[in-house]
């Protein structure tokens, strides 16, 4: 190796490394937040956060995305928790995880690019959404009784106040330096604040202890039989389904950002292994962050080494810090999701109207509206189900006909578009069999076939014109109509030189 090459190993290295500390220090305020979103000890959060980090660094298909716990995953497990526990959560996380490993080994990971900018954009402000609304649940406080009210008088002063100052730094700090992440500046600054100025407000120490050690393998302690299964796997598919999206949208993004490919597919295997330790060491599970997978990206960050760092780093917080961590006020935690949140949230959505298709809006706005009161994996499913009729509908309306009389006295039929199941309604009425002459032609050239639907439509017409005693002539259909077509094969012109090679999709074809 040339002394230059070993140079330039040696930068890429610091810079990993120098990225992956400010990555491990970013993910430690939004992991405790997640964890309280989910009503689990902060603890568990971290090492979910460290475990997600560490695993799909090493064996992921995206060198350079970070993963963690997320607010996406924690809101589909609130209600998992709050009526059975977070032993059933662990149980259903070790499931999830076996379902995106499947996920993997079946090679369904290329799907996602496959999903519209549209529907991407409605998750996003979906997921933003759902964020926001998860913090209000920290404005009420138990009474003796058990019964939660909203936080009212000076406390709510106090605590509006010090989201205040935290959301403040966060936004003011990156334009005066970026030399460490701004949200941990903010946590820290409020914290020294509340305590030099004796301010008594709610921490991360008053909920639980997070003192911790190594994280031990631990088998979920719940009933393992059918009746846990029936409660544990809907909440998986949705978490498996939740985290494999967010997952896979953001690998779309790094690869747009960098130029380069990820490999899906081994990110999904990635992706379940991580949640499989989850499940067996106490942690929450989780799957990739957008916003500290951009913070690692920006820094310059490309390799494995970057992600390792942040998940070792997250451990050492653990180990050594948990009573700095204690002392963090709620407050701050809140104020940190409330940014998160608008930073997510993607603004250019309301500039889009009126400058892109309407129904693109329809889209946008039935996922946001879908994820904020459903969860991600059904609205994005359903959003790709939208945009994919809408497609159909669009293109549908695009066939048309000219039609001309040729010098022998034959009627010609000069198709344009595509005939699929959508449009095969309006290709049958573009012709008129009783008015037509004894021979008559349909041109293929600027048309094509696509489906079995749009066979059984030529085939149709054929029958009709056969029944009234007139002959039809098709041209230019590909190899795979002739095969394919029953009643009108006898009536189709074959030009070896001139006929169109595609392909028709069709389940008769082997």
């Amino acid at each position: 190796m040339s002394f230059s090459s070993m140079t330039a190993s040696v930068i890429e290295a610091k810079v990993d490394i120098l990225s992956g500390v400010t990555v491990a220090l970013a993910l430690v305020p939004e992991a405790l937040a997640f964890a309280l979103v989910a009503h689990v000890n902060p603890l568990v959060g971290l090492y979910a956060a460290f475990m997600m980090c560490l695993i799909t660094a090493a064996f992921g298909g995206r060198p350079g995305m970070i993963s963690g716990a997320t607010g996406s995953m924690a809101v589909v497990m609130v209600a998992l928790v709050v009526q059975h526990g977070v032993q059933y959560l662990f149980a259903t996380i070790v499931l999830a995880g076996v379902l995106q490993l499947a996920f993997g080994l079946l090679r369904l990971g290329k799907f996602i690019r496959m999903v519209p900018h549209p529907v991407m954009l409605g998750f996003v402000n979906g997921l933003a959404i759902v964020i926001a609304l998860a913090q209000l649940g920290h404005f009420k406080v138990k009474d003796a009784a058990g019964h939660l009210h909203w936080v009212t008088g000076r406390p709510l002063l106090v605590m509006i106040g010090l989201i205040v100052v935290t959301m403040v730094i966060i936004y003011l700090l990156p334009k005066l330096t970026k030399a460490a992440p701004a949200a941990l500046v903010a946590i820290i600054t409020v914290a020294l604040l509340s305590a030099m100025l004796g301010i008594h407000t709610l921490t991360v120490g008053d909920m639980a202890s997070i003192h911790g050690g190594l994280p031990k393998f631990h088998i979920a302690d719940v009933p393992w039989n059918l009746a846990t299964l029936k409660i544990i796997v809907p909440y998986a598919f949705i978490l498996a389904g939740v985290g494999l999206i967010e997952t896979l949208l953001t690998l779309n993004l790094v690869d747009d950002i960098t130029g380069t490919r990820g490999r899906p597919n081994r990110e999904c295997l990635a992706q379940g292994a991580a949640n499989i330790v989850c499940g067996f060491f106490g942690g929450m599970g989780g799957c990739a962050m957008i916003g500290q997978t951009m913070i690692n990206i920006n820094a310059g960050a490309r390799r494995r080494l970057s992600g390792i760092v942040a998940g070792l780093c997250l451990l050492s917080f653990i180990l050594f810090t948990s009573s700095l961590i204690e002392r963090i006020p709620i407050a701050a935690l809140v104020g940190v999701m409330f940014v998160v949140s608008e930073k997510t949230f993607e603004w250019g959505t309301f500039r889009a109207i009126g400058k892109v298709p309407r129904q693109d809006i329809f889209v946008v706005a039935t996922v946001t509206l879908v994820t904020v009161f459903t969860n991600l994996a059904t609205a994005v499913v359903l959003g790709i189900l939208i945009s994919a009729l809408v497609f159909a509908w669009e293109h549908a309306k695009q066939i048309g006909v000219k039609t001309r009389m040729d010098e022998e006295g034959r009627k010609i039929y000069e198709l344009t578009g595509t005939v699929f199941f959508a449009s095969t309604a309006s290709f049958q009425e573009l012709f008129t069999p009783q008015d037509d002459p004894e021979d008559v032609i349909v041109e293929f050239r600027h048309a094509k076939v696509m489906d079995h639907s749009a066979l059984e439509a030529i085939d149709g017409l054929a029958g009709k014109y056969e029944q009234i005693g007139k002959r039809l002539h098709l041209r230019h259909l590909s190899p795979d109509c002739y095969e394919l077509l029953r009643r009108a094969q006898s009536m189709v012109e074959v030009n070896v030189l001139e006929d169109p090679r595609y392909h028709v999709a069709d389940d008769q074809i082997s």
